[in-house]
């Protein structure tokens, strides 16, 4: 009785704000239609593959990326919905005239995807940290992050609607799961997500990032290498693979592109604020490692 209440009600509530009861069944193909996109870092890597499942759910997307001919290369791969504009995310400029570049060609912006990021090559040690190099990557992880809302933000708050992505990681999560420096600037956008939702909410915008587990991109295989050295990138694919903990899946590319196709899409409308954390549930827990009851004897 319930069950049929209930469905009742909704029906007659969206056929008073003029939808089609048939919209509650849609499947997920197009569920970003006639939506506009600018993604930071999609020439390769999870950029990529979110540039690609956007598209196929009826985005227009921009690829913005430091990489030049690659980008152009992935924007003609992906087909007419996908264009290229070099950017430099330390460049406030480029952002800013990518950003401008996507409303000119498509007279809106709907969703700003900040992904560009790079690993860290420092120390292990904050003893040894050479301040130069972690300097530069939050210029890039960091900073690049806030250049990329700020100037979305002056389009999309005239629009009083969008919604804004990041890519953070487990990383910034946890401690002791990378050098310091990377995990700083992942931990910093965790926080910058929280701080730019509580003011942009007032104009319909939605903030919100992922914190994926370890992919074996080629960003985070090279990397690898430099930690095993000698050990070949099959080898380092397998080492990334195997350290998640949830038995029989490994996280890649595709699931971080999932998660932000929901977030991006009106079927998050009220999902805000949110770190949307992609790792198995490597995250949720931590156990002693006691051996097993049969393991322990007595001692005499």
């Amino acid at each position: 009785m319930f069950r049929t209440g209930l469905s009742k009600y909704v029906f007659i509530s969206r056929a008073l704000r003029g939808e089609s009861f048939s919209r509650g069944l849609s499947t997920q193909a197009g569920r970003l239609e006639g939506k506009v996109a600018l993604i930071t870092g999609a020439a390769s890597g999870i950029g990529r593959e979110t540039a690609t499942k956007f598209i196929n759910n009826g985005a227009k997307v921009v690829i913005a990326d430091i990489q030049h001919q690659l980008g152009q290369y992935t924007a003609e791969e992906l087909g007419p919905n996908a264009s290229f504009i070099s950017c430099d995310v330390t460049k406030e400029s480029d952002i800013s005239n990518a950003i401008d570049y996507t409303v000119s060609k498509h007279s809106k912006l709907d969703i700003m995807y900040n992904n560009a990021g790079v690993a860290c090559k420092t120390a292990p040690s904050i003893v040894d940290l050479d301040l130069a190099v972690f300097d530069r990557v939050m210029d890039i992880n960091v900073r690049g992050v806030i250049a990329g809302i700020k100037h979305a933000s002056r389009v999309m708050i005239p629009q009083r609607t969008g919604s804004i992505l990041c890519t953070s990681s487990v990383t910034g999560l946890m401690g002791g799961l990378s050098q310091h420096t990377y995990s700083v600037s992942k931990c910093a956008i965790i926080g910058i997500v929280k701080s730019l939702a509580a003011e942009l909410c007032k104009y319909g915008i939605r903030v919100n990032c992922i914190s994926p587990f370890a992919i074996a991109t080629p960003l985070s295989v090279h990397e690898m290498c430099r930690l095993f050295p000698g050990i070949d990138g099959q080898r380092v694919i397998e080492i990334v693979q195997n350290s998640g903990a949830l038995e029989g899946a490994i996280c890649e590319e595709s699931d971080v592109a999932n998660a932000a196709l929901y977030l991006a899409s009106d079927e998050a409308k009220y999902v805000s604020g949110h770190n949307l954390v992609v790792d198995g549930g490597f995250t949720t827990f931590k156990s002693f490692g006691f051996p097993a009851p049969d393991a322990v004897k007595n001692r005499v």
